[in-house]
């Protein structure tokens, strides 16, 4: 930060401020303490905390309380399926006013396009948008992606002024054995964050996981996973998402002594949920109502992934620091009334104050699939026991489950007497025409298909169901669209949503996705669908690098083994 004369002589009280917030109760993020006072604001900056009274505007805040801006230390803007201008309009009246994302969802579409699309479009709106460079694209060998980033695109990625690190190494059997390509992307981050992705690495394995210079992890699902990586050194991500929910399990982790090292992230969060109950401020209000101090669910939403991320000048309420501010009413109930942006009011009791329309004609029609037709969807068996994907609910994680397949003249049929469907993945980069099939436990629909061409990490198109017919109709809409999710029953579409940014993103206002994705969920609820976030779960059913078993283009991959397996499971 370069000294700014006109600062420090508003802080010394002979100059006015552009603004002074009269009257606040400010969460102290340093001594977890609230302190009453006037907060002194100029040129997007806080000069000072105390008695100001001279400024160009006033506002009194009456008592509120006004904190830091949140910062959501990691999150795939992707998954809300919205734009960048929707999403900003959907997270900064929620308070989050920065947010960290690796944006490899689109980068396994588009590659390094895809990532200064959302880049430059993120410019345009009040809000930080921070890049960790995405270190696996694709995520792993075991399937097709649109696009490759290597040590040679890393190199120049973290040289971007919004870079700030390498986003999480998902694929840490290339770590543990010593992947060249890997460790080098790693090597170029020297000197930054550099994130993990480590579920279930326990013991010497962990241990040389961290040793390659890995800081942080977000995909600890039991407490005794957690304490390990953090008394090994890991700042500890408490992730809370539409699918994955883990702060109830890890909130115990916080305690007067490790809290420094902990924070709170999304990684995942549907449009519908961010309408309806918030960002990383849903994440605060939860953690409060299962006990946790307010002002501490406060720091690990501010200071802490500040530090962690050594974001100067944001984080907490003090002089020099960004007038990045939330104001709110109510410990007990955080909900963001004003949010203020380096001093600006972008914000009001849930309305963005900011011009957020776009349509942009860019990363369009990027499904390409070659065509195919009911017969690629057979699965001939010759009988006995296969492997099923077995759903986790409210985890990403899976189960590898062996089940008796139902056969019928020969070819697997879905029995929905045990909730075993079949299971899809269709290669929509390249028209390779690839088609992985498989089975899933854990949906529980009774008929018809889901198909979505959200499907982490490499976005093919993935698609469950009942019946062939009703698999291909899906599948067909989403071709059609040129990406997006759709229901089908009894061989027609009875929904669907277009997503033509990428096969990922909608170009439609944030409560237009969001009824829709509502709606398309009910679709599914009425197929007898047991999931609260159907779409959200299928989509990780396609994800290589979360155990225990998963579908690719490639075909069945067992996680632990990491390689491609039989329908027999070996």
């Amino acid at each position: 930060m370069n000294p700014d004369k006109g600062l420090i002589a508003v802080a010394r009280g002979l100059a006015p401020a552009d603004l002074i917030l009269k009257n606040a109760r400010i969460v102290n993020t340093f001594t977890g303490e609230i302190e009453s006072g006037n907060i002194a604001i100029f040129g997007g900056r806080i000069a000072g905390i105390g008695d100001y009274t001279e400024a160009k505007q006033i506002i009194d805040m009456g008592g509120s309380f006004a904190a830091p801006g949140f910062i959501d230390g990691h999150t795939h803007i992707e998954s809300s399926m919205l734009d960048i201008g929707q999403y900003a309009r959907a997270v900064i009246p929620h308070g989050t006013l920065g947010v960290v994302t690796d944006l490899h969802e689109i980068a396994n579409v588009a590659g390094v396009p895809g990532i200064d699309y959302i880049l430059d479009s993120a410019r345009r709106f009040p809000f930080d948008l921070f890049l960790m460079a995405p270190s696996c694209v694709p995520a792993t060998h075991l399937e097709n992606a649109g696009a490759a980033i290597g040590p040679d695109e890393i190199s120049k990625l973290v040289k971007k002024r919004e870079c700030i690190g390498l986003g999480e190494v998902m694929n840490f059997p290339g770590v543990l054995f010593g992947d060249d390509a890997l460790l080098a992307k790693i090597d170029y981050a020297a000197g930054k964050a550099v994130d993990g992705h480590a579920p279930g690495l326990k013991g010497r394995d962990l241990n040389a996981y961290i040793s390659a210079g890995i800081a942080s992890d977000h995909e600890s699902v039991t407490l005794a996973e957690a304490r390990e990586k953090l008394a090994k050194g890991m700042h500890i991500m408490i992730r809370e998402g539409s699918s994955e929910k883990n702060l109830e399990a890890l909130l115990p982790l916080v305690t007067d002594k490790t809290w420094p090292r902990c924070m709170f992230v999304v990684d995942d969060r549907s449009a519908n949920d961010l309408l309806r109950d918030g960002d990383i401020d849903a994440v605060v209000r939860k953690a409060v109502r299962l006990g946790l101090d307010p002002v501490r669910a406060i720091q690990l939403a501010t200071i802490n992934p500040a530090r962690y991320f050594h974001l100067e000048g944001l984080g907490a309420i003090a002089p020099g620091y960004l007038a990045n501010i939330v104001v709110f009413d109510s410990l007990q109930d955080i909900r963001p009334l004003l949010v203020f942006y380096r001093g600006i009011l972008v914000a009001e009791d849930g309305n963005a104050l900011f011009e957020t329309s776009s349509r942009s004609k860019k990363l369009r029609e990027t499904v390409k699939v070659k065509p195919f037709n009911l017969v690629a969807l057979k699965m001939p068996f010759s009988g006995g026991q296969c492997a099923v994907i077995q759903i986790v609910p409210g985890q990403i994680i899976t189960r590898k489950k062996m089940e008796k397949a139902s056969v019928d003249k020969g070819v697997i049929s879905s029995d929905t007497s045990r909730d075993i469907l079949k299971l899809a993945v269709v290669e929509r980069h390249h028209a390779t025409g690839n088609i992985g099939l498989g089975l899933v436990n854990g949906l529980g629909l009774k008929k018809g298909a889901i198909a979505s061409s959200v499907a982490h990490d490499s976005h093919n198109i993935v698609a469950a169901g009942v019946s062939d017919a009703d698999i291909f109709a899906a599948v067909q809409e989403i071709i059609r669209m040129g990406g997006g999710i759709a229901v089908a029953m009894e061989g027609k579409i009875i929904g669907s949503l277009p997503l033509p940014v990428a096969g990922l993103l909608s170009d439609q206002p944030l409560e237009h996705v969001a009824a829709k994705l509502e709606g398309l969920e009910k679709e599914a609820h009425n197929l007898g669908c047991t999931l609260a976030a159907p779409f959200a779960t299928l989509s990780f059913l396609a994800l290589p690098v979360i155990p225990e078993l998963r579908l690719t283009d490639k075909g069945l991959v067992d996680v632990l083994k990491f390689k491609l397996v039989s329908l027999k499971g070996n």
